[in-house]
């Protein structure tokens, strides 16, 4: 990798086998992108048995910087590291990427264009749509128009599952999917959590909400840049409002994370209660108390998370 300054540093997880079907198509939208003012490193997650990913990157796309992680760092602590990374490169902007990606043409310059004409804005969100890997699809569902929150500290992806009809076009939002954000520098370091920037407590799923979440207290704004889109084939799909879409996504989706996210969105409950309102208390014990009542009925494995959490407070409250 250059060590000539960037402006924009693009960092992407990859894990083993399943995320090296996803590179044939990802990292040639990616090279598309590539100008002079970017950089690009991939950090390896993956088992160590695994040596597919990287054989492949080096031989095809020696371009892109690639390392292989000691050990699954998790999706905060890996792109942490690469954050770091970029901050040392002395890079204006960060491209957070998901691997299961197709970039539409001019993405990531549409997107540093944005942040760089509106000195208000932390972080921009593509419009991201649904890529049906299976039929090798380009949809027109919406996967994210960025992170919206409700109150109790409930976050959703802004129109996730509904048909494009402009509906998410330069909509305020409170930050980006962490499948696909750009943020500013600048305000990552304002923000940071204990030396952090995503919360290194949540090892994936719900650390991209807590990041939004404290770049709007700290008075950043978000923005969704339709004009920049991006294909996205979603494993996890978001929960939804309606209690039959809570019910449904649930069941499909994977034990472990669903123990991360019920586990992390508690971590997000106590780091922000203190500072809530009365009416914003009431919401988080409303919304806290229906996941209690859930778990309790239908995924009573969960209910050990509550053990966790609060050894987790303990330990930061030292």
């Amino acid at each position: 990798m250059s060590s000539a300054r960037s402006k924009i540093f693009i960092g992407c997880l990859v894990y083993g086998q399943e995320s090296a079907k996803y590179l044939p198509y990802f990292l040639p939208s990616l090279r598309a992108q590539l100008g002079d003012s970017a950089q690009v490193l991939i950090l390896d997650n993956g088992p160590a048995d695994f040596q597919g990913s990287g054989e492949y990157i080096k031989k095809n796309f020696p371009e892109i910087a690639y390392e292989r992680a000691e050990s699954n760092l998790g999706f905060a602590r890996g792109h942490n590291y690469l954050l770091g990374r970029a901050r040392a490169a002395a890079a204006q902007y960060y491209l957070a990427l998901n691997p299961d990606l197709i970039l539409g043409a001019d993405a990531v310059k549409i997107l540093s264009a944005r942040l760089g004409r509106e000195s208000t804005l932390g972080a921009v969100s593509p419009k991201i749509l649904r890529w049906d890997f299976i039929r090798q699809q380009k949809t027109n569902i919406i996967d994210s128009g960025g992170i919206v929150m409700k109150a109790g500290l409930r976050f959703f992806d802004l129109a996730q599952g509904e048909p494009d009809r402009g509906q998410v076009d330069n909509a305020q939002i409170l930050g980006p999917s962490g499948a696909a954000g750009f943020y500013r520098l600048s305000a990552l370091e304002q923000i940071k959590d204990r030396e952090a920037y995503f919360d290194e407590d949540m090892f994936m799923y719900k650390e991209d909400c807590d990041l939004a979440y404290r770049l709007r207290r700290a008075g950043w704004q978000s923005v969704c840049e339709s004009k920049a889109l991006v294909w996205h084939d979603r494993s996890i799909g978001g929960a939804g409002q309606s209690v039959w879409s809570i019910v449904r996504n649930r069941a499909a989706k994977d034990r472990t994370a669903k123990i991360w996210s019920f586990y992390h969105q508690h971590i997000i409950f106590g780091k922000y209660w203190s500072e809530q309102a009365w009416l914003g208390k009431i919401a988080i014990l409303a919304y806290a108390g229906q996941m209690f009542f859930f778990t309790l009925l239908f995924e009573p494995y969960l209910l050990r998370q509550y053990l966790c959490w609060w050894s987790w407070r303990r330990a930061r409250a030292r």
